[in-house]
Protein backbone atom coordinates (compact mmCIF):
# COMPACT_ATOMS: atom_id res chain seq x y z
CA UNK A 1 0.00 0.00 0.00
CA UNK A 2 1.18 3.70 -0.58
CA UNK A 3 2.63 5.60 2.40
CA UNK A 4 0.18 8.42 2.43
CA UNK A 5 3.32 10.21 4.23
CA UNK A 6 4.54 10.04 0.84
CA UNK A 7 2.16 11.11 -1.97
CA UNK A 8 -0.96 13.32 -1.76
CA UNK A 9 -4.00 11.18 -3.20
CA UNK A 10 -7.80 12.93 -3.57
CA UNK A 11 -10.40 12.02 -5.09
CA UNK A 12 -12.73 14.78 -6.71
CA UNK A 13 -15.34 15.25 -9.36
CA UNK A 14 -13.77 15.23 -13.44
CA UNK A 15 -14.30 18.37 -15.68
CA UNK A 16 -15.69 18.29 -18.84
CA UNK A 17 -11.91 18.53 -20.35
CA UNK A 18 -11.33 15.16 -17.82
CA UNK A 19 -14.08 13.18 -19.70
CA UNK A 20 -12.10 13.69 -23.32
CA UNK A 21 -8.62 11.92 -21.09
CA UNK A 22 -11.08 8.96 -20.16
CA UNK A 23 -11.91 8.74 -23.81
CA UNK A 24 -8.13 8.56 -23.97
CA UNK A 25 -7.80 5.89 -21.78
CA UNK A 26 -9.93 3.47 -22.44
CA UNK A 27 -8.93 3.47 -26.27
CA UNK A 28 -6.13 1.82 -24.34
CA UNK A 29 -7.88 -1.07 -23.12
CA UNK A 30 -9.09 -1.64 -26.76
CA UNK A 31 -12.54 -0.71 -25.12
CA UNK A 32 -12.70 1.70 -28.46
CA UNK A 33 -15.07 4.70 -27.20
CA UNK A 34 -17.12 6.43 -29.67
CA UNK A 35 -15.20 9.94 -30.87
CA UNK A 36 -17.68 12.01 -29.37
CA UNK A 37 -18.57 10.38 -26.32
CA UNK A 38 -17.47 13.01 -24.06
CA UNK A 39 -20.10 15.54 -24.75
CA UNK A 40 -23.05 13.30 -24.56
CA UNK A 41 -21.27 11.37 -21.31
CA UNK A 42 -20.84 14.64 -18.95
CA UNK A 43 -24.27 16.24 -19.21
CA UNK A 44 -25.69 13.04 -18.41
CA UNK A 45 -24.72 13.39 -14.55
CA UNK A 46 -21.65 16.44 -14.06
CA UNK A 47 -21.15 14.56 -11.07
CA UNK A 48 -21.07 11.31 -11.88
CA UNK A 49 -17.45 11.12 -12.85
CA UNK A 50 -14.43 10.85 -10.55
CA UNK A 51 -10.87 10.97 -11.34
CA UNK A 52 -8.13 10.36 -8.86
CA UNK A 53 -5.18 12.50 -8.74
CA UNK A 54 -1.78 11.24 -7.49
CA UNK A 55 0.48 14.07 -6.45
CA UNK A 56 -2.13 16.42 -8.65
CA UNK A 57 -1.41 13.77 -11.53
CA UNK A 58 -4.57 12.01 -12.95
CA UNK A 59 -4.04 8.06 -12.09
CA UNK A 60 -8.04 6.73 -11.43
CA UNK A 61 -10.98 6.96 -12.46
CA UNK A 62 -14.86 6.03 -12.28
CA UNK A 63 -18.03 7.12 -13.51
CA UNK A 64 -20.92 6.54 -11.20
CA UNK A 65 -24.01 8.14 -13.18
CA UNK A 66 -27.39 8.58 -11.66
CA UNK A 67 -30.55 7.92 -13.27
CA UNK A 68 -34.18 8.55 -11.94
CA UNK A 69 -34.52 8.38 -8.06
CA UNK A 70 -33.40 4.37 -7.81
CA UNK A 71 -30.77 3.68 -10.25
CA UNK A 72 -27.35 4.22 -10.96
CA UNK A 73 -25.02 2.67 -13.43
CA UNK A 74 -20.96 2.92 -13.28
CA UNK A 75 -18.22 2.80 -15.81
CA UNK A 76 -15.05 3.31 -16.38
CA UNK A 77 -13.17 2.22 -13.67
CA UNK A 78 -9.20 2.49 -14.60
CA UNK A 79 -6.36 2.60 -13.05
CA UNK A 80 -3.10 3.73 -14.94
CA UNK A 81 -1.18 0.50 -15.27
CA UNK A 82 1.62 1.43 -13.55
CA UNK A 83 -0.13 2.14 -10.07
CA UNK A 84 -2.23 -0.92 -10.43
CA UNK A 85 -2.04 -2.87 -7.07
CA UNK A 86 -1.46 -0.08 -4.84
CA UNK A 87 -4.77 0.72 -3.94
CA UNK A 88 -5.48 3.81 -5.34
CA UNK A 89 -8.32 1.97 -7.66
CA UNK A 90 -9.85 0.64 -4.88
CA UNK A 91 -10.15 3.75 -3.51
CA UNK A 92 -12.15 5.48 -6.38
CA UNK A 93 -14.12 2.55 -6.57
CA UNK A 94 -15.33 2.82 -2.68
CA UNK A 95 -15.92 6.80 -3.55
CA UNK A 96 -18.02 5.98 -6.59
CA UNK A 97 -19.83 3.43 -5.02
CA UNK A 98 -20.38 5.61 -1.63
CA UNK A 99 -22.20 8.33 -4.59
CA UNK A 100 -24.79 5.53 -5.76
CA UNK A 101 -25.16 4.43 -2.40
CA UNK A 102 -29.06 2.63 -1.92
CA UNK A 103 -29.70 2.64 -5.26
CA UNK A 104 -29.54 -0.69 -7.86
CA UNK A 105 -26.21 -0.50 -9.97
CA UNK A 106 -25.29 -1.57 -13.15
CA UNK A 107 -22.53 -2.10 -14.57
CA UNK A 108 -20.78 -3.77 -17.93
CA UNK A 109 -17.77 -6.00 -16.38
CA UNK A 110 -14.59 -6.96 -18.45
CA UNK A 111 -13.22 -10.43 -17.55
CA UNK A 112 -10.58 -9.70 -15.36
CA UNK A 113 -12.65 -7.75 -13.39
CA UNK A 114 -15.77 -9.66 -12.71
CA UNK A 115 -14.97 -11.52 -9.45
CA UNK A 116 -13.90 -8.24 -8.06
CA UNK A 117 -17.35 -7.14 -8.68
CA UNK A 118 -18.74 -10.35 -7.76
CA UNK A 119 -17.03 -9.69 -3.91
CA UNK A 120 -18.80 -5.92 -4.18
CA UNK A 121 -22.12 -7.69 -4.31
CA UNK A 122 -22.82 -7.51 -7.86
CA UNK A 123 -24.25 -10.22 -9.96
CA UNK A 124 -24.14 -11.57 -13.42
CA UNK A 125 -27.30 -11.13 -15.15
CA UNK A 126 -26.76 -11.75 -18.48
CA UNK A 127 -22.94 -11.42 -21.11
CA UNK A 128 -22.58 -9.43 -24.05
CA UNK A 129 -19.93 -9.89 -26.84
CA UNK A 130 -19.15 -7.73 -29.46
CA UNK A 131 -19.69 -8.61 -32.72
CA UNK A 132 -17.60 -6.81 -35.45
CA UNK A 133 -17.54 -7.16 -39.47
CA UNK A 134 -19.35 -5.50 -42.35
CA UNK A 135 -23.20 -6.77 -42.70
CA UNK A 136 -24.64 -7.11 -46.41
CA UNK A 137 -25.38 -4.17 -47.79
CA UNK A 138 -29.36 -2.99 -49.03
CA UNK A 139 -31.14 -5.12 -46.47
CA UNK A 140 -34.75 -4.32 -46.77
CA UNK A 141 -37.04 -3.61 -44.07
CA UNK A 142 -40.20 -5.86 -43.29
CA UNK A 143 -43.45 -4.60 -45.92
CA UNK A 144 -44.73 -2.02 -43.98
CA UNK A 145 -41.71 -0.75 -41.79
CA UNK A 146 -40.12 2.50 -43.12
CA UNK A 147 -36.37 3.40 -41.63
CA UNK A 148 -36.41 7.38 -40.85
CA UNK A 149 -34.14 9.69 -38.92
CA UNK A 150 -34.89 9.32 -35.48
CA UNK A 151 -34.52 13.08 -34.70
CA UNK A 152 -37.52 13.55 -36.74
CA UNK A 153 -39.88 10.98 -34.55
CA UNK A 154 -40.99 12.80 -31.88
CA UNK A 155 -39.41 12.75 -28.79
CA UNK A 156 -41.92 11.08 -26.71
CA UNK A 157 -41.81 7.71 -28.61
CA UNK A 158 -38.18 7.34 -28.48
CA UNK A 159 -37.92 7.96 -24.84
CA UNK A 160 -40.58 6.02 -23.87
CA UNK A 161 -39.50 3.13 -26.56
CA UNK A 162 -35.86 3.36 -24.87
CA UNK A 163 -37.77 2.87 -21.26
CA UNK A 164 -38.33 -0.76 -22.13
CA UNK A 165 -34.95 -1.28 -22.54
CA UNK A 166 -33.63 0.07 -19.26
CA UNK A 167 -34.51 0.53 -16.20
CA UNK A 168 -34.59 4.06 -15.62
CA UNK A 169 -35.54 7.26 -17.70
CA UNK A 170 -32.90 8.81 -19.04
CA UNK A 171 -34.29 11.24 -21.56
CA UNK A 172 -31.64 13.84 -21.65
CA UNK A 173 -28.45 11.46 -22.50
CA UNK A 174 -31.24 10.06 -24.91
CA UNK A 175 -31.53 13.33 -26.65
CA UNK A 176 -27.85 14.07 -26.25
CA UNK A 177 -27.33 10.36 -27.61
CA UNK A 178 -28.84 10.66 -30.92
CA UNK A 179 -28.42 14.22 -32.18
CA UNK A 180 -24.28 14.24 -31.33
CA UNK A 181 -22.18 14.99 -34.10
CA UNK A 182 -20.64 12.09 -36.03
CA UNK A 183 -23.66 9.75 -35.35
CA UNK A 184 -26.83 8.83 -37.36
CA UNK A 185 -29.64 7.13 -35.55
CA UNK A 186 -32.71 5.66 -37.21
CA UNK A 187 -36.23 4.91 -36.56
CA UNK A 188 -38.12 1.63 -37.58
CA UNK A 189 -41.82 3.15 -37.88
CA UNK A 190 -44.77 1.17 -39.08
CA UNK A 191 -48.25 3.56 -38.60
CA UNK A 192 -46.95 5.82 -36.46
CA UNK A 193 -45.82 3.03 -33.94
CA UNK A 194 -41.99 2.53 -33.11
CA UNK A 195 -40.85 -0.87 -33.79
CA UNK A 196 -37.00 -0.12 -33.72
CA UNK A 197 -34.45 2.24 -32.97
CA UNK A 198 -30.30 1.71 -33.29
CA UNK A 199 -27.80 4.66 -33.49
CA UNK A 200 -24.13 4.52 -35.07
CA UNK A 201 -21.16 6.54 -33.54
CA UNK A 202 -17.87 6.93 -34.41
CA UNK A 203 -15.27 5.66 -32.74
CA UNK A 204 -11.53 4.78 -32.96
CA UNK A 205 -11.99 1.56 -34.84
CA UNK A 206 -14.92 0.04 -36.25
CA UNK A 207 -18.36 2.64 -35.68
CA UNK A 208 -20.12 1.06 -33.20
CA UNK A 209 -23.88 0.79 -33.19
CA UNK A 210 -25.60 0.88 -30.00
CA UNK A 211 -28.65 0.81 -29.06
CA UNK A 212 -30.17 -1.81 -31.35
CA UNK A 213 -33.57 -2.13 -30.66
CA UNK A 214 -35.93 -3.63 -32.83
CA UNK A 215 -39.33 -5.83 -32.87
CA UNK A 216 -38.51 -8.48 -35.05
CA UNK A 217 -34.68 -10.13 -36.37
CA UNK A 218 -35.93 -8.35 -39.91
CA UNK A 219 -36.25 -5.23 -38.11
CA UNK A 220 -32.67 -5.46 -37.02
CA UNK A 221 -30.88 -6.76 -40.05
CA UNK A 222 -32.36 -3.81 -41.73
CA UNK A 223 -31.38 -1.09 -39.20
CA UNK A 224 -27.79 -2.44 -39.16
CA UNK A 225 -27.51 -2.56 -42.89
CA UNK A 226 -28.75 0.65 -43.09
CA UNK A 227 -26.55 2.34 -40.55
CA UNK A 228 -23.30 0.46 -41.80
CA UNK A 229 -23.70 2.18 -45.24
CA UNK A 230 -23.43 5.78 -43.42
CA UNK A 231 -19.56 4.70 -42.10
CA UNK A 232 -18.23 3.01 -45.63
CA UNK A 233 -14.35 3.63 -44.07
CA UNK A 234 -15.09 0.35 -42.34
CA UNK A 235 -16.19 -2.34 -40.31
CA UNK A 236 -19.34 -1.51 -37.56
CA UNK A 237 -19.47 -3.74 -34.07
CA UNK A 238 -22.64 -4.20 -31.88
CA UNK A 239 -22.59 -5.40 -28.33
CA UNK A 240 -24.69 -8.41 -28.09
CA UNK A 241 -26.68 -9.19 -25.48
CA UNK A 242 -27.25 -13.04 -25.22
CA UNK A 243 -30.21 -12.67 -22.94
CA UNK A 244 -31.67 -12.32 -26.64
CA UNK A 245 -30.97 -15.44 -28.35
CA UNK A 246 -32.27 -13.73 -31.49
CA UNK A 247 -29.85 -11.08 -31.46
CA UNK A 248 -26.39 -13.23 -31.28
CA UNK A 249 -28.25 -15.43 -34.33
CA UNK A 250 -28.61 -12.13 -36.32
CA UNK A 251 -24.79 -11.29 -35.21
CA UNK A 252 -23.79 -14.61 -36.81
CA UNK A 253 -26.29 -14.54 -39.99
CA UNK A 254 -24.87 -11.23 -40.63
CA UNK A 255 -21.37 -12.53 -40.82
CA UNK A 256 -20.26 -10.52 -37.78
CA UNK A 257 -17.11 -12.26 -35.76
CA UNK A 258 -17.00 -11.48 -31.85
CA UNK A 259 -14.44 -9.79 -30.47
CA UNK A 260 -14.43 -8.63 -27.17
CA UNK A 261 -16.68 -9.81 -24.19
CA UNK A 262 -18.15 -8.04 -21.19
CA UNK A 263 -20.99 -9.45 -18.73
CA UNK A 264 -23.71 -6.92 -17.75
CA UNK A 265 -24.08 -7.39 -13.76
CA UNK A 266 -26.27 -5.80 -11.05
CA UNK A 267 -26.67 -4.85 -7.24
CA UNK A 268 -30.05 -6.15 -6.20
CA UNK A 269 -33.01 -7.66 -8.78
CA UNK A 270 -32.30 -8.04 -11.81
CA UNK A 271 -33.94 -5.15 -13.81
CA UNK A 272 -36.91 -6.28 -16.14
CA UNK A 273 -36.45 -5.39 -19.74
CA UNK A 274 -37.93 -6.04 -23.38
CA UNK A 275 -35.74 -8.93 -23.72
CA UNK A 276 -37.05 -9.90 -27.04
CA UNK A 277 -36.54 -6.88 -28.77
CA UNK A 278 -32.93 -5.96 -27.19
CA UNK A 279 -30.31 -6.68 -29.81
CA UNK A 280 -27.79 -4.10 -28.39
CA UNK A 281 -26.76 -2.64 -25.80
CA UNK A 282 -25.88 1.60 -25.84
CA UNK A 283 -22.88 2.24 -23.64
CA UNK A 284 -20.54 0.04 -21.65
CA UNK A 285 -19.83 3.02 -19.82
CA UNK A 286 -23.08 4.38 -18.97
CA UNK A 287 -25.78 1.70 -19.66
Amino acid sequence: MPNPAENTFRIAAASAEDIVMLGEWAHEESWNPGLTDGRVFFPADPGGFLIGRLDGVPVTSVSVVRYGPDHGFLGFYLTRPHLRGRGYGLRTWQAGTARLAGRTIGLDGVPGQQDNYRRSGFRTCWSNARYEGTPPPDIAPPPGITLVDARSVPFALLAAYDRRFFPAPRDGFLAAWITAPGRTALAAVRDGELHGLAVVRECRAASRIGPLYAASPQVAAALVSALAATVPDGPVAIDVPDLNPAAVRLADGLGLTPSFDTARMYTGPQPVIDRDGYYGITSLELG
